[in-house]
C-alpha cells in the first residue's frame, strides 16, 4: 500500500500532518498534542521510529533516534534549566556512552545503565574538581582518582561515593598518605609521608589512571564521547514514560519525564565529597603538618577517621618495608603452602564449586520433609564421577577429572532452610562466576580457607578425623541447632569430598562467615581461655591478623539484659559440646570500633566552620588543651523497628531481635550515625564499650595511644567444634602438664576445658558495676 500526503484533526483535539499508509502514519510527519507536545519525523505503521524531533511545551526538546515510540538509539534530550545529554538511549532511558552537561556547568562524559552512570566514566565539577574512574548505579564505585581544586588527589578505591579500601592520597603540598579507607574516613593502618621525604614510586598507578608523574592528569582523544561512536554504539535500559497508542496513534503518558532534569540529578549528591565539605577536602590531618624537609615519616592508625596511634620513624628506615598498596581487589593469600601448588589449587575450587552446583540441584527439587534416622547413616551419600569431557550428568569442565561425595544431603539441605538460606543464593554464592578468594589460616591446622565472593560463607579443608567427629556428632548438632536459634555455634551448611584422579581425597565443610558484615572489623581474635603460649609476636602482627588470649587488652562493658543474653547461650552450647567431648573450641570476637563521642569537640573547635562543612571529620592535634569525659556516651541504642532495618537473615544470622534493659526491655536496634540502623541479634551487631586494660601492655616507644575507652560492635561465634578428648589428647595433656602449669594449656579433659572458658568470657565482658 501507498503512502500519500495528508491532513488529519482527531476528536480529542490532536492533528497529524504528513504521509499516511491506509489510515496510520507512516513516512514524515507532524503530531501535535492538545497539551502543546509536539513530533516531527518519521513514522513506521502508525509507531514513531526514525529520526525525529520530540518538544514538550515545558521547553524541553529531543533530537535524534526513535523506535517503536520510544526514544531508542542516539540522541540530544536538552531540558528546561539548560541541561543537556547527547549519547544512548533505550526505551526512555539514558543508557551507553553519553555526555551530560548539567545546568551549573558540571560535566559527565562516559558510561550510562538504565539512567545512571555506571561503568568508566569523568565527572568535572564546576569548581574545577574532577573526578575519573569507575561508577556504578550514579555512584563513584570502583577504582578511581579524584582530583580537587587547590591540589590534592586520592588515588584508589571508592565504594557509593566515598573513599572505601585501599589507596594514596596526595597533598598538595608534596605529602603523601599510603593506607586505607571506610565509608569516606581514614581507617585503619597506614604510613604518612611528609613533604620532602622519601615516599615509594607512583608511576605505575599514575600511568594507570590516566595522569603523569606529578599528578596532573592526562586527557587522551578520546576523553570526550564521538558522536559517531555514540551513533553505533548498543544501548540497554529500560522504560522511564511510556509512549501509548490513542486512536492507533503515538503519544507521551507521561508529558515531560521530570527525572531527566531533576534537582536531586545523583551528581548532584556527589558535591559534598569535594572540599568544600570535610568528608574529601585537604585538612586530611597530615597536609598542615611538617613543612621542612625532615625526612620523618609516620606510622599511623586511624578508628573511623580519628587518629588513635602514630609511630614515628625516618624515611630512611621505612624505605625498604613501605610498599605502594595493591590497587586490585582485596584477597589475602593463604599462608599455608596447599599441598596441590597454585595451578592445583585453582582446580580445586572448580571442583568444589562444579559438585555444590550438582548437589543443590540434585537435592532442592526434593519435596521438603522431616528428617529421618537413615539421612544421617553412612548410605546417606550423593557420588558421582565428574570427567573433564562431560558425561550424561555431568557437564564439560575446564578442571581435572575428580569424583565428588555429598554427606547426608537432606540434613544439610533441612539446616540450610533452618537457617533460611534460599538455595540459588547459595548457590549464586558459592558457585557464581566471581569464584572463591583463599584466604590464610589463622590457626595451626594447616587447613586452606576460602571466601565466597560475597563474603558470606567460608570453605575449609578438614582433615579425616575432623570429618568423622562431624558426622558422628551431626544428630546431636541438628537436634541443638533447632532447639536454640541464637546458638553461638558454628553454622554447617554442607560436608562434602574431592578425590582427584591419583587418590588423593580433600574434605571440605561450608560454614557461614561470622564477619560478614557492612562494617569493617578492626580486630579479631581467637580465644580459648589458656594461656600457654597464647600470643602473637608484635613483629607478625597485621592489620588482619587473628589475635590470642594473652593480646587482649580489653574488657567490654555491655547492656545488663544483652549480657545475661550472651552467657545464657554461652553456658547451653559449652555444655552441649561437654556432653560429646569437644575440646580446642574458642571464641571467635570481631570487633568493629567507633570513634567515642567526645572526639567531636576535638574534630570540630566551636566556630571554625561553616554550617555546610559541619557534617565532616577534619585532623586530630594530639595536642589540643582540651578536655573530655571518659568513659564516653555509648553507642544509641533503639527500640527496634522492623521496617527500618533489614530483617533478613544472613548466613550466621537465624535468632531473635534481643531486648535490652537500657531501653525498658524492648527488642533493639543499633544507630551508628553516618552508617546504618542494624538489628541486634546475639553474636551479631551488638553493642558494648571496650576499656583499655591500663598497664596490660607496653606500648612501644614513638606509640601513643590516645584514648583508653572505645564504642564497639561485636561480632562473635564459636568456632573449631571437631576436636575430640582422644588418646592423642590424652598424652599431648599429660605431657605438658610436666613442664607447664594443667591449667593453662589448651588441653585439658572438657569438663574443665568449658568452665575455664566460661569462667574466662566472665572477665572478658564483667558485669558492669
Amino acid at each position: 500500500m501507498e503512502t500519500r500526503p495528508a491532513e488529519r484533526v482527531f476528536s480529542n483535539g490532536d492533528v497529524y500532518s504528513g504521509q499516511l499508509k491506509g489510515t496510520l502514519p507512516h513516512g514524515k510527519g507532524k503530531y501535535a498534542w492538545p497539551d502543546g507536545i509536539i513530533y516531527e519525523g518519521d513514522w513506521e505503521e502508525g509507531k514513531i521510529s526514525g529520526r525525529g524531533k520530540l518538544m514538550w511545551s515545558s521547553g524541553a526538546k529531543y533530537e535524534g533516534d526513535f523506535s517503536g515510540g520510544y526514544l531508542h538509539g542516539f540522541g540530544t534530550l536538552t531540558s528546561p534549566d539548560g541541561s543537556v545529554y547527547a549519547g544512548a538511549w533505550r526505551m526512555n532511558v539514558r543508557h551507553g556512552l553519553g555526555r551530560k552537561e548539567y545546568c551549573n556547568s558540571d560535566v559527565y562524559d562516559g558510561s550510562w545503565r538504565e539512567g545512571l552512570q555506571d561503568g568508566s566514566g569523568s565527572y568535572s565539577w564546576y569548581n574545577g574538581n574532577r573526578f575519573i574512574g569507575n561508577w556504578k548505579k550514579g555512584k563513584m564505585s570502583g577504582r578511581g582518582v579524584m582530583s580537587w581544586a587547590n591540589g590534592d588527589l586520592f588515588n584508589g578505591f571508592w565504594l557509593n561515593g566515598l573513599r572505601h579500601g585501599s589507596g594514596v592520597y596526595k597533598y598538595a603540598d608534596g605529602g603523601f598518605y599510603f593506607g586505607t579507607w571506610s565509608r569516606g574516613l581514614k581507617d585503619g593502618s597506614g604510613v604518612f609521608y611528609p613533604a620532602g621525604s622519601k615516599h615509594p614510586s607512583l608511576k605505575k598507578w599514575h600511568r594507570h589512571f590516566g595522569y603523569d608523574d606529578t599528578g596532573n592528569f592526562l586527557l587522551s582523544h578520546n576523553s570526550t564521547i564521538n558522536i559517531d561512536d555514540l551513533r553505533t554504539s548498543k544501548a540497554v535500559s529500560r522504560s522511564l514514560s511510556e509512549l501509548t497508542t490513542t486512536s492507533g496513534l503515538t503519544r507521551t503518558s507521561e508529558r515531560y519525564p521530570d527525572d531527566y532534569w531533576s534537582t536531586s540529578d545523583p551528581p548532584r549528591d556527589f558535591m559534598h565529597h569535594g572540599p568544600s565539605s570535610k568528608s574529601a577536602r585537604s585538612v586530611d590531618s597530615g597536609q598542615s603538618e611538617i613543612r621542612d624537609k625532615n625526612p620523618i615519616v609516620f606510622e599511623r592508625e586511624y578508628m573511623q577517621g580519628v587518629l588513635i596511634k602514630e609511630r614515628i620513624m625516618s624515611s630512611i628506615d621505612m624505605s625498604h618495608r613501605a610498599r605502594p598498596l595493591n590497587l586490585t581487589k582485596e584477597v589475602t593469600v593463604s599462608a599455608c603452602v596447599s599441598f596441590l601448588g597454585g595451578k592445583w589449587n585453582h582446580y580445586l575450587m572448580l571442583n568444589l564449586q562444579l559438585g555444590i552446583r550438582y548437589t543443590v540441584g540434585k537435592i532442592t527439587p526434593v519435596p521438603p520433609r522431616e528428617v529421618r534416622a537413615s539421612d544421617f547413616s553412612e548410605r546417606a551419600r550423593i557420588m558421582m564421577f565428574f570427567p573433564r569431557n562431560g558425561s550424561q550428568y555431568t557437564p564439560p569442565h575446564k578442571s581435572i577429572d575428580f569424583d565428588w561425595k555429598d554427606y547426608c544431603p537432606m540434613v544439610f539441605r533441612n539446616l540450610r532452610e533452618m537457617f533460611k538460606l534460599d538455595a540459588a543464593d547459595y548457590m549464586m554464592s558459592i558457585c557464581g562466576d566471581d569464584g572463591l578468594r583463599e584466604i590464610s589460616s589463622p590457626g595451626k591446622s594447616g587447613s586452606i580457607f576460602y571466601l565466597s565472593h560475597d563474603d558470606r560463607f567460608v570453605i575449609k579443608t578438614l582433615k579425616r578425623s575432623e570429618l568423622k567427629v562431624l558426622l558422628r556428632m551431626l544428630p546431636r548438632y541438628y537436634e541443638h541447632v533447632g532447639d536454640y536459634e541464637n546458638t553461638l555455634i558454628t553454622k554447617f551448611f554442607g560436608v562434602h569430598r574431592i578425590k582427584l584422579k591419583w587418590g588423593k581425597k580433600v574434605r571440605f565443610v561450608v560454614m557461614g562467615n561470622m564477619f560478614c558484615t557492612e562494617l569493617k572489623i578492626h580486630r579479631r581474635y581467637d580465644l580459648k581461655g589458656s594461656t600457654q603460649g597464647r600470643y602473637t609476636e608484635k613483629n607478625k602482627i597485621g592489620e588482619k591478623t587473628t589475635l590470642k588470649d594473652l593480646d587482649l587488652a580489653y574488657e567490654f562493658h555491655m547492656d545488663k539484659l544483652l549480657r545475661e543474653a550472651l552467657f545464657k547461650q554461652i553456658i547451653l552450647d559449652c555444655s552441649f559440646l561437654e556432653s560429646l567431648q569437644i575440646l580446642d573450641y574458642s571464641l571467635l570476637l570481631g570487633l568493629h570500633f567507633r570513634a567515642p563521642d567526645p572526639l567531636t569537640d576535638i574534630l570540630e573547635p566551636p566556630n571554625e566552620m561553616s554550617d555546610q562543612e559541619s557534617d565532616s571529620v577534619g585532623s586530630v592535634d594530639v595536642n589540643l588543651p582540651r578536655e573530655h569525659s571518659i568513659p564516653p556516651k555509648g553507642l544509641l541504642m533503639v527500640t527496634h523497628e522492623p521496617n527500618s532495618v533489614n530483617t533478613a537473615p544472613g548466613p550466621h544470622i537465624r535468632g531473635s531481635t534481643l531486648r535490652a534493659f537500657s531501653v525498658g526491655e524492648k527488642e533493639v536496634d543499633l544507630i551508628l550515625p553516618g552508617t546504618a540502623r542494624l538489628r541486634v541479634q546475639l553474636g551479631v551487631n551488638m553493642p558494648a564499650q571496650a576499656h583499655h586494660k591500663l598497664g596490660q601492655e607496653n606500648e612501644e616507644s614513638g606509640t601513643v595511644e590516645l584514648f583508653e575507652v572505645y564504642d564497639v560492635v561485636v561480632y562473635m561465634g564459636i568456632i573449631d567444634i571437631l576436636q575430640e578428648y582422644n588418646m592423642k589428647k590424652k598424652v599431648e595433656h599429660t605431657c605438658k602438664s610436666m613442664k607447664y602449669d594443667p591449667m593453662t594449656i589448651s588441653a585439658i579433659e572438657p569438663t574443665l576445658y568449658s568452665k575455664r572458658f566460661i569462667d574466662f568470657l566472665l572477665k572478658v565482658f564483667p558485669e558492669k558495676a
